[in-house]
């Protein structure tokens, strides 16, 4: 338990930040799960739009250092991957 002023506010503040990130991966990975869903179904077209709503928020992410850089690019290459592989069939 915090027994000062300035431990008690830092652990008001960690439960305000541990639930913005929260929301923020939840975010990120319901993005990605759609895109995956999509490809899954083989629906070209909604795979395609959900790629395209999910690359700025992934981007964003990468941005805010909430995922590294190369994470962020990993996920989008391997999504774009399984799309080209969708258009080649």
């Amino acid at each position: 338990m915090a027994n000062s002023a300035q431990a008690r506010k830092r652990a008001r503040q960690a439960v305000k930040r541990r639930l913005h990130n929260a929301s923020m991966r939840s975010r990120l990975r319901t993005q990605i799960k759609n895109v995956v869903k999509a490809i899954g179904a083989g629906d070209l077209d909604t795979a395609q739009s959900a790629y395209r709503d999910a690359v700025p928020i992934i981007d964003s992410m990468a941005r805010k250092g909430f995922i590294h850089k190369n994470k962020a690019a990993r996920h989008k290459t391997r999504l774009n991957q399984h799309l080209r592989g969708m258009q080649a069939s």
